[in-house]
């Protein structure tokens, strides 16, 4: 009888972990449950996202099966958009003229610090050098959201805070610049045999050509809801021109990331009304960024991590990174001659990592060479999970412990 019920189920699975509608609806159920939980035991929401969709996807339950992946793929393109045109909205001149030029000297050496650790003990470990930078790229990423909920929590202000906030709003941005270029140029000497100079050369192309297709698409949304009053209008204009912008980028083989950047980044500088849509799109995030992490999680292999050599390069990369972070913050500091307790603690309060981490890997499997190459991609996304995994047990604990010792307290 057992053994009825248990194949009963089974084919009750297969009947709906094929159906899309079906996948992303389990999806967003497990993340509510999880995130919740995850909360309860003072976890961000979303570590509790991943392993609703690594509980649920292939390598577990297999609510959602694996043939969903190309489908699944477009959700994590217009989250990908979304995060990027948020990212570039930081992007205002005023705002940068304000943050000041020890916030900057600090972003740049903790950013290639990480970058550059990454990429040699990956490359020392036996990786090849292109996907080596790939990843050392993806490790300058920071994860803001749960260092952000501390400072609030503690109600901590002060220069270090000031700092903080400056290097966090800087240092997603770099990051997306930083791997835009390091993927154009791996793209185009992975793809072919003509040199380094050629892929160089492509690569400027791509890069140029993206800010450029960017800054069209943000001056069009300007125009188009500049007199707009309505959020509805709002909110499906900015979405269709996002929408556009990212399927056109795709399809021209152009850095969809880096054109949501520059007409966010645009948008920043034309208008005061820039929040207004950066909110209205608000409005659709939460289940969009929860399915993003959920599909992220069903990408993570059981049976990968189980690997000696996926755990090695995996520990490399959370140590090398860690590293890099941290001793970048104190040498920028000390080349800014920052206050010392920003020096000594700050480095702490970036080592979580998530969204754009997760957002950027994933964006490999738009890339031909990777598309084609699977094996290659399921490594790299798995180390990166790893670390996600990882920094978003330790790091919250480590960041408070940072902005305890070093902002000011009330």
């Amino acid at each position: 009888m057992f053994s009825d019920l248990s194949g009963y189920l089974l084919e009750l699975r297969e009947a709906f972990s094929h159906h899309i509608v079906f996948g992303v609806g389990i999806l967003l159920m497990g993340s509510y449950f999880m995130g919740r939980l995850a909360e309860k035991v003072r976890l961000p929401a979303i570590t509790g996202f991943i392993l609703a969709g690594l509980l649920l996807g292939p390598s577990c339950i297999g609510l959602v099966h694996e043939d969903l992946d190309e489908t699944l793929a477009t959700i994590t393109e217009v989250a990908l958009a979304l995060i990027a045109l948020v990212i570039g909205s930081e992007f205002s001149l005023r705002k940068l003229r304000s943050i000041g030029k020890p916030v900057v000297i600090i972003t740049l050496f903790q950013l290639f610090g990480a970058f550059i650790l990454v990429t040699t003990g990956l490359v020392v470990a036996g990786m090849r050098l292109e996907f080596a930078a790939i990843l050392g790229a993806i490790a300058s990423a920071t994860a803001p959201a749960a260092t952000v909920a501390i400072i609030r929590e503690l109600k901590a202000r002060g220069p270090f805070v000031d700092h903080l906030y400056g290097i966090v709003a800087l240092d997603d941005a770099g990051c997306v610049l930083l791997f835009a270029t390091i993927t154009a140029i791996a793209g185009n000497s992975l793809g072919s045999a003509t040199g380094l100079a050629h892929s160089v050369f492509h690569a400027v192309i791509e890069i140029f050509s993206s800010l450029v297709l960017g800054a069209i698409a943000g001056l069009f949304l300007h125009l188009l809801t500049r007199r707009r009053r309505r959020v509805n209008e709002i909110l499906i204009i900015s979405l269709a021109v996002i929408l556009i912008l990212s399927a056109v980028s795709n399809s021209f083989h152009l850095s969809a990331l880096l054109a949501s950047m520059a007409a966010g980044a645009v948008l920043a500088n034309l208008s005061g009304k820039t929040l207004r849509i950066v909110n209205t799109l608000d409005l659709i995030s939460p289940p969009l960024y929860a399915a993003f992490f959920a599909i992220a999680g069903t990408e993570l292999n059981m049976a990968v991590l189980t690997s000696p050599h996926i755990l090695l390069l995996g520990g490399i990369y959370v140590l090398a990174r860690a590293a890099g972070k941290v001793l970048g913050v104190h040498i920028g500091a000390s080349v800014s001659h920052s206050d010392s307790l920003i020096k000594k603690y700050l480095g702490y309060g970036m080592l979580p990592q998530a969204g754009v981490a997760i957002g950027l890997v994933l964006f490999l499997d738009t890339m031909p060479y990777f598309a084609i190459n699977h094996s290659i991609t399921t490594t790299m996304i798995n180390i990166v999970l790893f670390s996600v995994l990882v920094n978003e047990l330790t790091g919250p604990p480590l960041s408070r412990y940072a902005v305890v010792h070093g902002a000011t307290l009330k």
